[in-house]
């Protein structure tokens, strides 16, 4: 297995071990796809062209579901047109049990921060402050979920002989949250805690952390689980890179591995209260 397949696996996996981010009917009474695990975690198909993160998430739940017998899909990436102009797109069609059901896939990286807003939905935000989980929930809710009863939404459905009416909405809805560094640990009422996977640290928290190793991957790998089998970075050399990041307003995902052998994953972040 060369290395880009051996990245796609890494990426698969932990993009399948992620966990939804609610289960049932819970924000925003948005309802999660139930699904049942399979066994299988090896991702067997070849992906040639460069995705961005999100279409590349489309793919692996693509495949993912195909793993079951009892899911067929009917279409995915709908455009949905007016006059030539894309008013929207419907993520996946699909029959589970032989019921219509439209998914929309949503896999999301967000960083809880209590100054913003008045609610725990309202307070995770993007890793560069430029979205927010309650901005995405208020999309599906208004904009991509009414979609399908657009009228030119209609014409897709004819194609495929579905009617409108007996289609049942839901969403694919993971995301790898992050807390600060002092509540690392915080229990969350309305999400599903299984979904903290580290924690986020603003530069002048960064020295406490002198006499580890780290790691800063690619967009994509974001996905990966840390493991050893990667050239780490000294205190010093990852500073250096830091800079960078931190120069261009952006914050990246790092990995941490404390002398004792412990990975962690954490964001570091570049904007201070």
């Amino acid at each position: 297995m060369h290395q880009k397949q051996k990245d796609l696996q890494l990426q698969y996996e932990g993009f399948f071990k992620t966990p939804f981010l609610w289960y049932g009917k819970g924000v925003f009474n948005l309802e999660q796809f139930p699904i049942s695990i399979t066994q299988t975690t090896s991702f067997n198909q070849e992906i040639t062209q460069k995705l961005r993160l999100g279409k590349l998430v489309e793919r692996f739940v693509s495949f993912e579901l195909n793993q079951h017998a009892s899911i067929s899909i009917l279409a995915e990436n709908i455009q949905i047109q007016q006059k030539k102009i894309t008013v929207g797109e419907l993520d996946c069609l699909l029959l589970k049990e032989n019921k219509p059901i439209h998914l929309e896939i949503i896999y999301k990286f967000y960083l809880y921060d209590a100054t913003i807003g008045n609610s725990e939905i309202e307070h995770w935000i993007g890793p560069n402050r430029r979205d927010s989980l309650i901005q995405k929930l208020t999309k599906l809710q208004e904009k991509q979920l009414p979609l399908l009863y657009s009228n030119h939404t209609k014409t897709y459905l004819d194609e495929l002989k579905l009617g409108v009416d007996e289609i049942i909405q839901q969403v694919y809805f993971k995301a790898q949250l992050f807390v600060p560094l002092k509540d690392f640990g915080k229990n969350f009422k309305q999400l599903n805690n299984e979904c903290i996977y580290g924690f986020y640290i603003y530069p002048n928290e960064l020295p406490q952390f002198s006499d580890c190793k780290f790691y800063i991957p690619t967009k994509h790998n974001w996905l990966v689980n840390p493991h050893s089998n990667i050239n780490w970075l000294t205190f010093e050399a990852f500073q250096n890179k830091l800079q960078q990041f931190l120069n261009e307003e952006n914050a990246p995902l790092c990995w941490l591995k404390k002398p004792n052998g412990e990975l962690f994953k954490f964001f570091m972040v570049w904007w201070n209260h």
